[in-house]
């Protein structure tokens, strides 16, 4: 049996640069497996294409391109802000959040002037080739999207999600049922 879209998916995963340089791994989360449901943009595009039609146990290495990852480096997401309105303890290399009606952005500061800061706010992956070693550990069939469409991002729906609150999800549901709101959601 192999994987489809909508299943939900646990992964063992080593990340690299095109310089053998691992930036991610499972080791970096406690040595927990990832889970998602590939198809619903929980991860980079091409991460989630790699899992569909493999099978439990089995493992590949795959090359993503930065249009299968972060994307390509936007100049336009570089941009130029008075110099005022940051502390005086800024530096390069220091990231900041940026407030916006959506919540914060990241953004690094790449430049420090007499009167501006340039900021960059591209993902710091952005324009990166991927390197990806991937072992699938587990799948569940069926098509986890619509919960992943309610906000039961762990899957768990009214069936509770595994976590030391048993319940968790049919606890914590908002009033309009869009979020359980449980740790591992």
């Amino acid at each position: 049996m192999i994987i489809k879209d909508g299943y939900k998916v646990k992964v063992e995963y080593e990340g690299k640069l095109e310089n053998g340089d691992i930036f991610d791994s499972i080791e970096k989360h406690d040595g927990e497996a990832l889970e998602f449901v590939p198809g619903t943009g929980m991860l980079v595009s091409g991460f989630e294409k790699a899992v569909i039609g493999m099978e439990e146990g089995e493992e590949k290495e795959v090359t993503l391109s930065p249009a299968e990852a972060y994307g390509d480096v936007n100049p336009e997401y570089v941009q130029k802000v008075p110099k005022d309105k940051f502390p005086e303890d800024a530096k390069v290399g220091m990231q900041i959040g940026i407030p916006t009606p959506m919540g914060q952005i990241p953004a690094v500061i790449k430049e420090i002037g007499d009167s501006e800061v340039t900021l960059d706010m591209n993902h710091p992956m952005a324009g990166k080739t991927l390197i990806f070693k991937i072992k699938v550990i587990s799948f569940e069939e069926g098509d986890f999207r619509k919960e992943m469409e309610q906000g039961h991002v762990c899957g768990c729906g009214d069936e509770g999600c595994g976590s030391e609150a048993e319940d968790c999800c049919k606890d914590e549901k908002s009033e309009d049922d869009s979020a359980c709101g449980c740790a591992c959601c």
